[in-house]
């Protein structure tokens, strides 16, 4: 069946600010961000000594990390310095995604009043009746295995990212203000990435990608296939995740996601405790 267009109302978008005052910079993030970098070099520059199925795996892990550090900076983390944050968040390891788009696409979904809505939402998995009928009966197919939780590890990200490029690439053609402007600066911080793995390690670019850019993409998919659904009430359509031990941490608590959509800007590390609290409060209420 054809997935519903969700019923939307006219709330105001999430606040962007943090719900109280922070370090100037946030170490905790600053230093995972430093794990997350350092062991990408490291474990990819072990490529001709380790074995590939060790290799592959670590390497998958350290990009979830660091597209989750990504989205914490996209949120005003770690320091008060816009610039730096950017350049922190901006080298691409995972290569198809220039970061100013999904900053931007990602600011777009934080309008909460439209969560899950196809037309607003940039990150929705629903299809308007419309969308739907003008799609081919392959990928119809496609997109109902993706709603299966086996479907969303195993297609989803080569479905996700050939249909994002396929999108954002059009949008660049038909000469959308700042895409290619935001695609050129992206190639250029690709060129580092592409010589590491390529040159200094010896490894393929295809190896890359498919050995660790999708599984570590699919890994950021569980995330996402809880995360929100249509509801009538727009604090219905947010999920929270709380038996999530090993991803919680590797997610930067975004598994707590009703609370991180209603407070963007409290860091990860302070999630949990507060996510505590607020239960607290709510039984002795």
């Amino acid at each position: 069946s054809v997935l519903p267009t969700p019923d939307i109302s006219s709330n105001p978008a999430a606040p962007a600010g943090a719900s109280r005052s922070h370090p100037a910079i946030e170490l905790p993030t600053v230093l995972l961000l430093l794990i997350a970098y350092g062991g990408w070099l490291l474990v990819t520059s072990r490529y001709a000594y380790w074995p590939v199925w060790i290799v592959a795996p670590l390497t998958a892990v350290l990009i979830t990390l660091h597209s989750s550090l990504q989205h914490e900076i996209v949120h005003g983390h770690p320091t008060r310095w816009k610039p730096l944050n950017r350049l922190l968040a901006i080298v691409p390891l995972e290569l198809w995604i220039p970061y100013q788009r999904y900053r931007d696409l990602h600011h777009k979904h934080h309008y909460d009043a439209r969560l899950t809505d196809p037309i607003d939402d940039p990150e929705s998995y629903y299809w308007t009746p419309e969308d739907w009928a003008r799609l081919s009966p392959l990928m119809r197919i496609a997109l109902r295995i993706e709603q299966t939780f086996a479907g969303r590890l195993l297609v989803g990200s080569w479905l996700r990212i050939g249909m994002y490029l396929r999108w954002d690439l059009r949008n660049a053609w038909r000469g959308e203000p700042g895409i290619r402007t935001t695609w050129a600066e992206h190639l250029l911080w690709c060129i580092p990435v592409v010589l590491w793995v390529k040159i200094a390690c010896g490894m393929p670019l295809w190896l890359y990608f498919v050995a660790m850019v999708i599984p570590a993409n699919a890994i950021q998919l569980i995330r996402s296939f809880a995360e929100h659904r249509a509801r009538p009430g727009v604090r219905e359509r947010i999920a929270i995740v709380e038996s999530s031990w090993i991803l919680g941490p590797l997610f930067l608590f975004n598994n707590l996601h009703s609370l991180h959509h209603e407070s963007p800007g409290i860091p990860w590390y302070d999630l949990p405790a507060r996510h505590r609290r607020d239960g607290e409060e709510q039984c002795q209420a």
